[in-house]
């Protein structure tokens, strides 16, 4: 699945006539980048979550065949899901019982798809997230076994759980926008309906699941999510780094 819902905010001027799956980079958009990504790790069925600018999108993917492989669309014009309930809505889509990836729209990475996907079909985790050691003040906490076990936002001090003890303790880790899901998911995400967080769904089952982290080795990746990292996405596309 590739996450492409989003309003792009933070991308204005440019979404204000498009949507952010739709942003240029080097020549192609970003939800071709991704789409041909997965399509040469050998994914060749994916969905599409959609709300703003979805016309733009369904008419992109049209345009180009569907590059080729099975591309469905999960409408979400109506209203937008968040990443969790994105998911749920998609659910009718992963109907074979096996492992599925999710893969934000925006994010450039040489991370190893085919590897990611195998360390999670070892570890029978719930979900398996790429996570890596980078700047923020939003961090994942994993133990030693590369297991979640909390959240921490280190502006403000909260934490998930809000009683979690010494997150200091613990390995702070950023995730990347990519992830393995298992199907179980759907059976824990039943009784939840509409807009929530893949994240907070996480942390409310961490406990009983296996959630993972994947750490991959000289990872690159890049959020392109802001105006100012455009011209840099446009080097980390001409480098050859997306692979």
């Amino acid at each position: 699945m590739i996450f492409a819902a989003g309003l792009g905010t933070r991308l204005k001027p440019l979404t204000d006539s498009i949507p952010k799956a739709l942003v240029p980079i080097s020549g192609k958009t970003l939800l071709e980048h991704v789409i041909l990504k997965l399509k040469s790790a050998g994914f060749d069925e994916i969905i599409v979550n959609v709300h703003h600018f979805p016309d733009l999108i369904i008419d992109f993917l049209r345009a180009n065949n569907n590059f080729d492989i099975r591309i469905e669309v999960s409408d979400e014009r109506g209203f937008l899901l968040d990443t969790g309930g994105g998911v749920k809505k998609a659910s009718w889509f992963f109907d074979d019982g096996k492992p599925f990836l999710v893969h934000n729209v925006d994010i450039l990475s040489n991370v190893d798809l085919k590897a990611l996907y195998h360390q999670h079909l070892r570890t029978n985790s719930l979900a398996t997230l790429v996570v890596s050691k980078r700047d923020t003040f939003r961090y994942l906490l994993f133990n030693d076994d590369l297991q979640l076990k909390g959240w921490i936002n280190e502006k403000t001090g909260e934490t998930k759980p809000a009683d979690l003890r010494k997150p200091e303790l613990f390995n702070k880790l950023a995730f990347s926008g990519i992830q393995i899901m298992s199907p179980g998911i759907f059976e824990l995400m039943k009784d939840l309906d509409g807009k929530f967080p893949i994240m907070d769904f996480y942390l409310s089952n961490m406990n009983k699941n296996t959630i993972s982290g994947f750490v991959p080795a000289d990872y690159k990746m890049l959020d392109v999510g802001k105006l100012n990292v455009l011209d840099e996405a446009e080097r980390f596309v001409n480098q050859g780094i997306i692979i």
